[in-house]
């Protein structure tokens, strides 16, 4: 067994096998470290198998950050700079508009006749020296402009030769062209036709910005006015002041109203971003005492007064961290001009352009935007602020820019000349040859690089992190979409809540202590805006905290509450010596709370009046005070109901703008769309733009034939388009809505059917959508593109827009070049033909009960007779009944 098996003793190795030995462990570590690390594994077990998948997943996460992180090109040598120049007014034209601009500095050369026009070219990949073209008068093309602006403004047109700005600054010998600017009084509407200062002290003000990038030189106020031949000119006068400085004072002596005009200079230092033109004027008619309510104490601003600017534009390098600016000024005298370069439509574009004019509108709010489309970027103007939207297939433009990613076979390259993968976004700020014109790029390989492109400049938090010229986007992350009755700006959706829950339009702030001071102290002014489908039943109430100082005359001081102009509760100011945190209920009336709009105002008024009168019409009230603290508290008592078609709820977006990320709209446009069919869909998308407030923008946009079914089926509709091509033809039938339109201009009603020669008229129109009764369809459209352009306007202009009621209305004009400012320019007809209806609530059964007998109240008596008939033929047939069984 022994010579079998051998021994079972071992032998001891001697001293040159066990340096043998530490030479192979020297020899082999990888083995013994291999052999460590299987020992550890199976001591370890199953755990280890849990750690080693976390390490690998983290690090597939570093290396997937890592191939994110794409190799950027060289940074450019020069930062675009956008050089704005001053326009001249059109040759042999006297502009008409009230804001005019006019060169002071060196003049154009004279123009050449025969001379095509100079328009803005891109800027080329290699730099070479642009000469210098005659200039010409500018291309006319189609555009639309929102809200106010200024009528028959000439275009802005470009100098043959401008003088050389450098980068980033200008040194004091360069010559930068000098332009004058003229902005007149009626431009405002506080001003109007008049501008009209009572008593024997009054003050008026008018608001005015100025525009970035200019760098003003002197400025004038030129005043021109009329007084009432009745004042004393040693005792009347007119004093101006600027931002609280007085600039000049002038007396009023002007015989029998005789019209007199002062110019005023106004130091170029106190000219400040926002500022304030305050007119005072003093009157006396009486040499001891004037009547302060004397009828002939008046004086008369004459709204083509002006203010005069002389400035220089200054160059202006382009940077994300800017954005919107250049493309949007918010302190813009003239309205921002935004002009798309129009490549071949497709999904990618639509609903790229439509969400990046919704932001622009929120971004404006009451601000105008002029919008236009061109087809090459030769035809854009001085002036313009030019956005490209597409791969570089879609836009071959693009390869003509002065661009800092290379573009190659229709992909654009990194540092390392390598395709950006199609899901990256590209933004780039450029200008044109001259730098006239600054061009956004929203780019990419693919649509879904456009798309995120898109998105980044549209969601406010990320937005602020853009810096630079290019952004490359990498990744986003998709903002959930608010509730559908979580509106900024509007009431909470709370029964109870405190005035501090009202958040201001202006900066999203919740209100605190507002305090008046004065005898003439104007109301304290709260938005009070409940959501469209807001119901108030009776029972509403609310609950003001108010203060108000000592020295008040007890018998002609008061508190009002008014809402939307109307007396609903008050108290008298009881305390000579001051009363704080007093309390006032007030009942909220039903009935106005229902006829509450997106505009509505809950004053609260201070009627402050001295103990002590006045001596000849002189009145000390500075120490009048009235407080409304944060703490008023408000119940209310409503239910979620709303019925449609109503295009009177359009005023304040419902329902597309529920929610206020508009992620439940879809435009529709027609396959081949024209230029007047898009800029309808802009102007849509701006008008719900300033409607809404949300932290994205989720409006979408197709074809017809690429409407997704799923789509049309769940989302509120906008269709838009000519009868011919309209996308959704049976939104316009008289069976869908009541009213038609037709083949061969054919107008179709219940009552009537016509056939026009022509039809210039357009049509606004609300339906119950056919594929979902909780969506509606909104149509715009009209028999020709001249009708469709009237509805465009009517959607873009404030003073059309909210004239908007029922749920079908007819837009027409007895002019044939209709101006969008004459308040007479178009007629709209109102009408209720829609046949389906829908009443959409969230209400408890007994409110649904009182809903509907609110609804038939007409068959209430009918039935309530029916009724009491009924119970006495129950009641004597059991009262014959008993008297039987009492018989037997």
């Amino acid at each position: 067994m022994k010579r079998l098996f051998g021994s079972s003793k071992p032998k001891k190795p001697t001293t040159n096998e066990r340096r043998n030995q530490s030479t192979r462990w020297q020899k082999h570590p990888r083995f013994w470290l291999l052999l460590f690390c299987v020992i550890l594994i199976v001591i370890l077990g199953n755990n280890v198998n849990l750690v080693s998948a976390q390490s690998d997943r983290s690090l597939k996460e570093q290396e997937d950050q890592l191939i994110r992180e794409y190799t950027l090109p060289s940074a450019p040598t020069q930062t675009p700079v956008y050089k704005p120049l001053p326009p001249s007014p059109p040759k042999n034209k006297k502009p008409s508009a009230p804001a005019t601009r006019k060169l002071i500095g060196p003049q154009p050369p004279p123009q050449q006749p025969q001379s095509p026009p100079r328009k803005p070219t891109p800027r080329p990949q290699t730099p070479e020296k642009p000469k210098p073209q005659p200039e010409s008068e500018p291309k006319v093309r189609e555009s639309v402009t929102s809200e106010t602006e200024t009528p028959d403004q000439p275009r802005a047109k470009p100098r043959a030769k401008s003088p050389t700005i450098k980068e980033e600054e200008t040194t004091t010998t360069e010559a930068l062209p000098t332009a004058e600017y003229i902005l007149q009084f009626n431009r405002s509407p506080v001003v109007g036709n008049r501008f009209r200062l009572r008593g024997i002290y009054s003050t008026a003000r008018l608001g005015f910005t100025r525009p970035q990038g200019w760098k003003i030189t002197a400025s004038k106020a030129l005043i021109r006015y009329q007084h009432s031949p009745a004042l004393i000119a040693s005792r009347s006068n007119l004093t101006v002041q600027v931002n609280g400085t007085s600039i000049g004072s002038i007396p009023l002596n002007r015989k029998q109203s005789q019209i007199g005009q002062a110019l005023f200079s106004i130091p170029a230092r106190l000219i400040q971003d926002y500022n304030d033109l305050t007119i005072v004027v003093q009157q006396q008619n009486d040499e001891k005492c004037s009547d302060p309510s004397d009828a002939t104490l008046w004086t008369e601003v004459l709204p083509d007064s002006e203010l005069q600017f002389e400035y220089q534009p200054q160059p202006i390098p382009l940077n994300f961290s800017r954005y919107p600016y250049p493309f949007f000024d918010q302190l813009s005298l003239d309205a921002n001009k935004i002009v798309y370069l129009l490549p071949k439509v497709n999904d990618d574009w639509l609903i790229a352009a439509s969400r990046l004019q919704a932001a622009l509108g929120r971004q404006a709010e009451f601000r105008p935007i002029e919008t236009s489309l061109v087809k090459d970027i030769e035809d854009l103007d001085f002036g313009d602020r030019a956005v490209i939207i597409g791969t570089p297939a879609t836009q071959p433009t693009l390869k003509d820019l002065d661009l800092p990613f290379p573009i190659i076979k229709n992909q654009i390259l990194d540092g390392n000349k390598t395709a950006l993968p199609e899901d990256i976004g590209v933004l780039i700020l450029t200008t044109t040859l001259d730098g006239a014109v600054p061009v956004l790029v929203v780019t990419g390989n693919g649509s879904e690089g456009v798309a995120k492109a898109a998105q980044f400049l549209v969601q406010p938090d990320t937005k602020k992190l853009g810096t630079g010229q290019a952004i490359l986007v990498n990744s986003l992350k998709d903002v959930p979409a608010p509730p559908l009755r979580e509106w900024k700006g509007f009431l909470p959706t709370k029964d109870s809540f405190k005035l501090s829950d009202i958040k201001t339009q202006e900066n999203g702030e919740p209100l605190q202590e507002i305090a008046v001071r004065g005898a003439g102290a104007p109301p304290v002014q709260i938005d009070f805006r409940p959501l469209p489908d807001d119901e108030f039943t009776r029972g509403s109430s609310m609950n003001l905290r108010y203060s108000y100082g000592p020295q008040v005359n007890p018998r002609t001081s008061a508190v009002e509450v008014l809402l939307d102009g109307v007396f609903i509760g008050g108290a008298r100011l009881t305390s000579e010596d001051g009363a704080t945190n007093k309390k006032l209920n007030v009942d909220l009336p039903a009935n106005l709370m229902n006829r509450l709009t997106s505009t509505s105002k809950l004053e609260v008024a201070f009627r402050l009046n001295p103990r002590e009168p006045g001596e000849c019409g002189k009145v000390t009230d500075q120490q009048l005070t009235g407080t409304v603290h944060p703490d008023t508290s408000f119940k209310l008592n409503r239910q979620q109901s709303v019925q449609l078609p109503d295009l009177k709820l359009l005023q304040s977006g419902y329902p597309f703008a529920a929610p206020q990320d508009l992620s439940n709209t879809a435009i529709v446009v027609p396959d081949a769309p024209t230029k007047t069919d898009l800029l309808t869909m802009l102007a849509f998308s701006e008008r719900l733009g300033r409607l809404s407030k949300a932290d994205s923008v989720k409006i979408s946009a197709y074809t017809t034939a690429s409407l997704p079914p799923e789509v049309r089926k769940t989302n509120n509709l906008v269709a838009i388009g000519t009868r011919d091509q309209f996308p959704l033809p049976e939104a316009l039938t008289k069976e869908a809505g009541g009213f038609g339109l037709g083949s061969a201009f054919s107008r179709q009603s219940d009552r009537a059917s016509i056939q026009t020669l022509p039809d210039d008229g357009g049509t606004i129109k609300e339906i119950i959508s056919p594929d979902n009764p909780e969506r509606v369809v909104l149509a715009l459209s009209a028999q020709t593109e001249n009708g469709l352009e009237r509805v465009r306007q009517i959607i873009s202009k404030d003073s059309w827009f909210f004239q908007l009621k029922k749920d079908t209305v007819l837009v027409s004009s007895n002019q044939e070049n209709t101006s969008t400012y004459d308040p007479d320019a178009y007629k709209l007809d109102f009408l209720n033909r829609a046949p389906t209806t829908r009443r959409i609530e969230n209400t408890s059964l007994l409110g649904k009960i009182a809903r509907i007998l609110q609804d038939n109240w007409i068959f209430l008596p009918g039935g309530i007779l029916a009724i009491a008939l009924l119970l006495y033929g129950i009641s004597q047939l059991y009262l014959k009944r008993l008297s039987d069984q009492k018989s037997h």
